[in-house]
């Protein structure tokens, strides 16, 4: 190793998937972020192939949040000799159980059912990581809390502020032998439901900042878009369905339709959340008042329920998701995954797409080559367990709800530093998406800025 403190982009460099970075100091090595690679079949190989550390020589991951694209290769760590702390907040700590499980459950489901069809190229289909590597990872979390320093490992602390992304997501603060290393993680919006706005940062000598959206602004109003497709959908007189993030995107819809049927703007309709991960998910953005923002806490002081439609089921069992699948009239099922990559979601659109009087709704970021992208692309027939479906339902898009700030939202949290930082990577974005955000920060604060390069090792000393 050498003396200099240095960082390596490991992942989300160049693409939006598969947040990991590398800091070597003082003889040390921790992670920032130990995300899975998603998306295109490129990225997602990554997640086989060796990684350019030993895990069992890592000292240490600190987690800006729970979604797996940032937290889901911990238990590969695990199963491969990682035994360090893995540093998040209280809130990430208590996604994490529902998220890695799933993910792992996931896996081993996605084998079985490669096996059983015979439709991957390898015999027998293996997963990625089973129930136990998420176990073992889960037994390494350490929940510290908003605002409250501490030491990560020799040389090295750590500060997490709020973001406003999902519950317990971070920015994350890294002293590094006395160079402040900032991440925004995944930075939220301001002013949206549930949770705080995120907090501003006012120094840092070296800033990673996300691009999801570095190339765009939102729509101001997603409210009113998501009551315009309800209403339509109730009128073809179908299913609405809507592939969601177990995580922020589908507790948002939930609130926002409640809003909305108290508003009188919808029909109230059977709304089914038919995700297990999500169902729990939900539970927990009710215990962690921490995040809450005023209405959210003022609600539940009221013992009122946000985050339930008039006529709301939850559907744990398998048999209660397919049943949903004879169910004829207007109704809402939300389901993940949020880009329709694999679980329940998968099977109502494989019964549903066919029919005209279907709606899909796409309200989230849609990763290149998922199944979600290619119907947001305007594909007529979409591959799904190892069958051609032919799609005639229509399709809608709604960017408005995104739980991911916009350029206007990332630069004004950019505007929060009191100085200019040294240096400012951007990562996080896909490559349209991070040179415009570059080129936007370089305009508007003169800062001196680059797109992360996918395995670079860059310097973080003067």
């Amino acid at each position: 190793m050498t003396d200099t403190p240095t960082l390596t982009f490991l992942g989300a460099a160049g693409t939006v998937t598969g947040s990991k970075y590398l800091i070597r100091a003082n003889g040390r090595e921790l992670l920032l972020d130990c995300g899975l690679f998603q998306g295109l079949k490129d990225l997602r190989l990554r997640n086989w192939s060796p990684p350019r550390f030993t895990p069992a020589d890592l000292d240490a991951v600190v987690l800006s949040h729970a979604h797996i694209d940032h937290s889901g290769y911990l238990p590969v760590l695990a199963r491969d000799g990682f035994r360090g702390p893995v540093f998040c907040t209280p809130g990430t700590q208590d996604l994490l159980r529902v998220l890695l499980l799933d993910a792992a459950k996931l896996q081993e489901e996605e084998a079985a059912t490669a096996n059983r069809y015979r439709y991957s190229k390898h015999h027998p289909a293996l997963p990625l990581f089973g129930s136990e590597d998420a176990e073992r990872a889960l037994g390494l979390t350490d929940a510290r809390r908003y605002g409250e320093p501490f030491a990560v490992t020799a040389g090295v602390r750590a500060l997490f502020r709020r973001a406003g992304h999902i519950l317990g997501a971070a920015t994350v603060e890294l002293d590094v032998g006395g160079t402040t290393v900032v991440f925004s993680g995944d930075l939220g919006r301001w002013s949206r439901p549930i949770l705080r706005d995120p907090d501003l940062v006012r120094r840092a000598d070296i800033l990673l900042v996300e691009s999801t959206y570095g190339d765009r602004t939102h729509p101001p109003d997603p409210a009113g878009e998501l009551a315009r497709v309800v209403r339509d959908a109730a009128g073809r007189g179908g299913a609405l369905l809507i592939p969601a993030f177990a995580v922020g995107r589908a507790q948002e819809l939930l609130w926002t339709l409640r809003q909305l049927e108290e508003a009188g703007r919808i029909p109230v309709l059977p709304v089914f959340l038919d995700s297990p991960m999500a169902i729990d998910v939900t539970d927990i953005y009710g215990r962690h008042p921490e995040d809450h923002d005023a209405e959210m806490g003022s609600l539940l002081a009221a013992h009122r329920r946000p985050l339930s439609p008039r006529q709301f089921t939850f559907v744990r069992t398998p048999q209660e998701s397919k049943a949903l699948n004879a169910r004829q009239g207007p109704m809402i099922v939300i389901s993940a995954s949020g880009m329709a990559t694999g679980g329940r979601i998968l099977h109502h659109l494989k019964k549903r797409l066919p029919d005209a009087e279907t709606t899909v709704l796409l309200a989230g970021f849609q990763a290149a080559d998922t199944r979600g992208r290619k119907l947001r692309d305007g594909a007529r027939e979409l591959r799904i367990h190892g069958e051609s479906v032919p799609v005639r339902a229509t399709i809608e898009t709604i960017d408005g709800l995104s739980a991911h700030a916009d350029r206007e939202g990332l630069l004004r949290w950019c505007a929060g530093f009191e100085t200019a930082p040294r240096r400012v990577y951007v990562v996080h974005g896909e490559p349209e998406a991070a040179r415009s955000l570059a080129e936007a920060i370089r305009t508007r604060f003169g800062w001196t800025v680059a797109v992360a390069e996918d395995g670079a090792t860059v310097p973080l000393g003067t």
